[in-house]
């Protein structure tokens, strides 16, 4: 056990004593104070250092000559609560502490519910858009004798096929942000920037995902990896193509690999994706994409 460790406990030990010996008023209200803060359980840890100092502060206000005694319990009273403040300031982080590690967990779990919640959406309104197919084909073969009635039936299908088609695009689309949401809190970490168009959803690489001519990824880039892979095993659950660009022969190939090792190491399995090379010049804005099958 080291010196200073020794000390500290000599010190705390002593309180007690110091409360029992005093005959000064203020030396004993002053003992007492130290006492509460030394034999609380929840204080009982905490400021040591600045317990002893009061403490010894206090034991010489008791030994102070008169002329002295006004100094040496001025001392001994902000030494006092020096002790006390750095206590309370303890409490209220640990308070602190604990009320936010509450409320990330709870931000978790509320992500969690609601994405569940979408997801089951999702799938209620795709077996609605099935039955409703399903129920327009039985209709159009039923008129298929008769074009007038057959072109009625064909136009209601797409107007209701298009509606639930929007409908379900809509889910889905509040389904990704809410897994996007979720995929943030638990890595810790920001998402690319994304897009939805005819090929699936798109997650786009800035330039300085690579160093220049380089495949190794970033810190930047690295941390944006760790989030798309919680994505990818939250919510999506598509095949996804990996493709990187640069101008030198192989890098772009090695940077889509990158990615791809990234991605597996993080947890998605590789069956899901494909890395492709590109021999062009990545730019400010783009030097790989992560795309997402619909």
């Amino acid at each position: 056990m080291r010196a200073p460790t020794l000390i500290l406990l000599a010190g705390l030990a002593a309180l007690p004593l110091l409360a029992v010996a005093a005959d000064d008023p203020a030396v004993a209200q002053l003992n007492q104070r130290l006492s509460a803060l030394q034999f609380n359980p929840d204080t009982a840890e905490m400021a040591a250092f600045e317990r002893v100092q009061a403490q010894q502060a206090v034991a010489a206000l008791e030994k102070a000559k008169r002329r002295d005694q006004e100094l040496a319990r001025y001392l001994a009273e902000r030494r006092v609560e020096i002790a006390e403040t750095t206590v309370r300031t303890r409490l209220a982080q640990r308070e602190s502490s604990q009320l936010e590690r509450t409320r990330s967990d709870l931000l978790i779990e509320a992500n969690r519910r609601e994405a569940a919640r979408a997801r089951q959406e999702v799938e209620r309104l795709r077996m609605q858009a099935q039955i409703q197919a399903e129920e327009a084909e039985r209709l159009r073969l039923a008129a298929e004798n008769e074009i007038l009635a057959r072109q009625d039936a064909e136009n209601a299908l797409t107007s209701v096929a298009g509606k639930q088609q929007a409908r379900v695009s809509a889910a889905q689309q509040n389904a990704a942000k809410l897994a996007r949401e979720e995929a943030e809190l638990v890595s810790g970490h920001k998402l690319p920037a994304s897009r939805f168009e005819a090929r699936g959803e798109v997650f786009t690489l800035t330039g300085d995902a690579f160093a220049n001519g380089q495949a190794a990824l970033s810190a930047g880039a690295a941390n944006q990896t760790k989030a798309l892979a919680e994505y990818l095993n939250i919510g999506r659950k598509g095949r996804v193509r990996i493709e990187a660009w640069d101008n030198a022969t192989g890098v772009g190939q090695r940077r889509a690999e990158a990615l791809r090792d990234a991605l597996v190491a993080a947890g998605v399995s590789s069956n899901r994706l494909q890395a492709v090379g590109r021999k062009a010049a990545a730019t400010r804005a783009r030097s790989a994409e992560i795309v997402i099958a619909p």
